[in-house]
C-alpha cells in the first residue's frame, strides 16, 4: 500500500522562513546620544575584521547609523577600539 504525500503527518510543524521586521534600536529605546567611550556597546556594530556593519544588517536608521560611524571613528582615534582586528569577537 503506497501512501500519497497528503497522508503524511508531521509531529512538529515544518519550519517556514519568517523574517522579523528590522527596527532601529535607538529609536525604540529613545537614545539620543551614542557614547564613543563605550567600546563594548560599539562592538555590536562592528564585524570580526573591524569593519562597520551596514544598515541593512543592523536595522538602524540613517540618522543613527551616521552617529554610530562617528562614535566608532572617535573611539578608534583615542585607541579604545582597534582599526583592524583578527577575530575581535
Amino acid at each position: 500500500m503506497a501512501q500519497s504525500n497528503s497522508d503524511i503527518k508531521y509531529l512538529t510543524p515544518i519550519a517556514v522562513d519568517t523574517k522579523r521586521k528590522k527596527y532601529c534600536r535607538f529609536k525604540k529605546s529613545k537614545i539620543k546620544y551614542i557614547d564613543y567611550k563605550d567600546p563594548n556597546f560599539l562592538m555590536k556594530f562592528v564585524n570580526e575584521q573591524g569593519k562597520l556593519l551596514p544598515r541593512r544588517i543592523t536595522g538602524t536608521s540613517t540618522k543613527y547609523q551616521k552617529k554610530v560611524a562617528q562614535a566608532v571613528k572617535r573611539a578608534r582615534h583615542i585607541a579604545l577600539m582597534p582599526y583592524v582586528g583578527d577575530l575581535l569577537k
